[in-house]
């Protein structure tokens, strides 16, 4: 019986192949389960494949399914999906047959609920600012007085006009805006892209560089605002050179921009009051300092002017400073005469020490001897040349016998030698040659030595000597008694005359049998050559 059982079991069942189930099931799921919501923890995400499509798993504490976004829904999500949110997906299940898998295609996706997108801010603030990227340290002072002001926002809202009217009250100074979205898909992006826009223009370009930046919304819920909670404009806002007043939203609204930005506004207008001065507020303050500055500099000037006074009256007159520079001036006067004699006399004796020491008979000698000793060289020197000369042509006229029968190979070496012999001679012909120029040279130069020591050119300059009777030069009148002959030496002759006597009546002595001899005229002074008696007027 249990075999006859077995087999009416088996008759009774349809057969279906492996993937004709699937597709049932696949089919049932779907007509089921065509349209659900579901709330659960993404996990697993690591961004859209490079399909563009992307795979995860939603879980909550008790179970797992699997979700994928196609490329064309990925592209239009409010949010991305990141790891560890709590959202709220929209889809519909299906089951991937290959795996016997279900899984949801996600169509749409929102946070589950604002505690879920405060959670996730908080997260993603602590990891940003364990980068650093909210550190105070880092933040920019904004300046003082900036020429030109970039601003991203939306070029059709309130919040554009808020912000030129509000700077155009204030300072008014060019403005450029960099427009964006400020909310929906792609906002974050066009944000940082104009910050980071803006940072890259060179200064002294086409387009000038801002000096400041302002990004402004305004305000708006949570979902709103999301766009400057992303991490690509908070990095691009940390990042920034130029300094960023953030003025997203009203006073209560944060969001991570907030803390990037070197400046938060409460508002986009309290941002326009931030960035540029009150240009009344800097023109009486520049007026209030001018005059400050004019009344302390005339205080300054009257203090420095008394102070002057003070000091003329300490001061001693004009000829209390000039009485003893005039004294020492007027001692120094009285004694240059007598110094001048003093220095005069100091000279003459030193001149007459040292004519004493040269006298012309003296000198004469020394020429006279230095030329016989020249002579006598040269003589000596002529007779040894001819010597010389004497024993190698004997050398030469007994080897040019000997050699006629010598081969010709020491014939060619008699005639190097000859040769030689012959340029050695005429070296010794020039040396006797330069020795007795160099000689003659040395005693011209003493001669010209004698001449220029000699009286006679000073008797030319229009002095004379006086000799007592007997023929001695009279340096001093003392020497002299009264009636004495003197002879009077000038640079043409002598002159003959006397003393004056007691009684004052000059006598007259008895002419001289023999006449002066005149002076040999002096030598003519070589060309570019001194005169040879110019010497010390003292």
């Amino acid at each position: 019986m249990t075999s006859f059982f077995s087999d009416d079991s088996r008759s009774n069942l349809a057969e279906l192949t492996v993937s004709e189930l699937s597709g049932s099931i696949k089919r049932t799921i779907e007509t089921a389960f065509d349209h659900v919501r579901v709330r659960g923890e993404i996990s697993g995400y690591r961004g859209p494949h490079s399909s563009g499509h992307a795979y995860f798993s939603l879980k909550d504490d008790k179970s797992r399914i699997d979700a994928v976004i196609w490329k064309g829904s990925f592209s239009k999500l409010k949010y991305r999906p990141e790891e560890g949110m709590e959202v709220i997906a929209t889809g519909r299940i299906t089951t991937f047959p290959g795996s016997s898998k279900y899984q949801i295609v996600i169509e749409q996706m929102e946070p589950a609920g604002a505690g879920a997108l405060m959670a996730l801010i908080e997260e993603r603030k602590r990891k940003l600012g364990a980068e650093g990227l909210f550190d105070p340290a880092a933040k920019q002072l904004l300046p003082f007085m900036p020429r030109v002001i970039g601003v991203v926002t939306s070029p059709t809202g309130a919040v554009i006009r808020d912000i030129l009217h509000r700077i155009a009250d204030r300072f008014p100074v060019h403005v450029l805006v960099w427009p964006v979205k400020v909310q929906g898909e792609g906002c974050g992006e066009e944000v940082a892209n104009a910050i980071s826009g803006f940072n890259a223009l060179e200064p002294g370009g086409v387009i000038p560089r801002p000096d400041v930046l302002v990004v402004a919304r305004g305000g708006g819920s949570l979902e709103d605002l999301w766009g400057f909670n992303d991490e690509v404009v908070v990095r691009a806002a940390a990042a920034s050179a130029i300094p960023l007043i953030s003025a997203v939203g009203h006073e209560t609204d944060w969001t991570l921009i907030d803390y990037a930005a070197d400046v938060r506004a409460p508002t986009p207008t309290g941002a326009a009051e931030m960035a540029v001065p009150v240009k009344a507020d800097l023109v009486a303050q520049v007026a209030s300092l001018a005059a400050r500055l004019s009344g302390a500099t005339s205080r300054q000037m009257e203090i420095r002017r008394q102070g002057v006074r003070a000091l003329t009256r300490a001061l001693p007159s004009l000829d209390q400073l000039l009485a003893l520079p005039r004294r020492r001036f007027d001692e120094a006067a009285a004694g240059l005469g007598r110094g001048l004699e003093l220095n005069t006399m100091a000279k003459r004796r030193t001149f007459e020490r040292s004519a004493s020491a040269l006298r012309p008979d003296m000198l004469a000698r020394r020429i006279g001897e230095r030329r016989q000793r020249v002579s006598e060289r040269a003589a000596l020197a002529e007779r040894i040349i001819e010597r010389m000369i004497d024993r190698l042509r004997a050398r030469v006229t007994g080897a040019d016998a000997v050699l006629r029968n010598l081969p010709a190979r020491l014939r060619a070496q008699t005639d190097r030698s000859r040769d030689r012999l012959d340029g050695l001679m005429r070296r010794a012909d020039g040396a006797v040659l330069n020795e007795l120029k160099t000689n003659r040279a040395t005693l011209s130069a003493q001669e010209r030595m004698l001449q220029s020591l000699s009286y006679k050119n000073v008797l030319l300059r229009g002095y004379a000597v006086i000799r007592d009777d007997a023929d001695r030069p009279v340096s001093r009148a003392a020497a002299l008694a009264a009636g004495s002959a003197i002879s009077i030496e000038f640079a043409d002759g002598k002159v003959a005359a006397v003393t004056e006597s007691d009684d004052g009546e000059p006598r007259h002595p008895a002419p001289q049998p023999t006449a002066a001899r005149p002076a040999a005229a002096p030598k003519p002074p070589k060309r570019n050559e001194p005169p040879a008696g110019q010497g010390s007027l003292f």
